[in-house]
């Protein structure tokens, strides 16, 4: 029995240490979109399946006999594909989705279902936080006249896709204190950001309420329909110790 363990978010982590304690055979898979991502306790690979068709040969190959997908909440067409293929070859397959933020009294957030809609209901001239990572920031585009600021992890590879936008390096987490600090030195007017869920996160929310600044929250994608579903890191260790 080797469970592939697609990895990725906090959680993750935690579900690899909790296999890796209770002597469980698996392999992590990282997508490598981050540089330098934090070391897991399991024997990982690094980088895309090659497609479909990779990612069949890789189960196969790698003799993996059941799949615990603990990707981010918007890692949606891998999480669609992974489903659809471990149907097909009768593998088992959960899906760690932890559950996603509410607001809480004092909160002023607006949802939108996609990033260009952020344009619609924030005003030019502006200070915009993005809060949604570097990998679809040509979705906000039309935010031109704008000052938009977008935090990323790893230094650009390449420019701001459109003008007014610049880069803020910095890994998380991040406390409170930190984010609040930080969006007052900026003088942001608006957050936008991806209804991820997760506590270690949810720092920047509670500055923006402390601050008064509203909050642009995109929903979330559609989940596969019929699959297995937990936002209890414990039952997916249990699932998988179960296999």
């Amino acid at each position: 029995m080797t469970i592939l363990l697609l990895a990725g978010t906090a959680e993750a982590r935690v579900i690899a240490e909790g296999l890796q304690g209770s002597g469980i055979t698996a392999i992590a898979s990282l997508s490598g979109a981050t540089q330098r991502a934090r070391p897991l306790p399991l024997p990982t690979r690094i980088g895309g399946f090659g497609g479909r068709e990779g990612f069949v040969a890789y189960l196969n190959e790698a003799g993996i006999t059941a799949v615990l997908d603990a990707t981010h909440p918007f890692a949606d067409r891998i999480t669609a594909r992974t489903a659809q293929v471990c149907a097909e070859m009768g593998l088992p397959y959960l899906y760690h989705l932890r559950a996603p933020w509410l607001p809480d009294p004092g909160d002023d957030w607006r949802e939108i279902a996609r990033e260009e809609d952020a344009a619609a209901l924030i005003p030019s001239g502006k200070t915009v936080f993005l809060g949604t990572g570097r990998q679809t920031l040509d979705r906000f585009v039309n935010l031109e006249g704008r000052r938009v600021i977008c935090r990323q992890i790893d230094p650009p590879t390449a420019p701001f896709p459109f003008e007014g936008g610049e880069f803020l390096i910095g890994r998380p987490p991040f406390s409170v204190a930190h984010e609040r600090d930080l969006f007052a030195a900026l003088r942001i007017d608006w957050i936008v950001v991806k209804n991820a869920g997760g506590a270690a996160s949810r720092t920047k929310l509670t500055a923006a309420q402390e601050l008064g600044i509203p909050v642009l929250m995109i929903r979330r994608p559609a989940t596969p329909a019929g699959v297995a579903i937990t936002d209890s890191v414990q039952s997916a260790v249990d699932w998988a110790r179960a296999r």
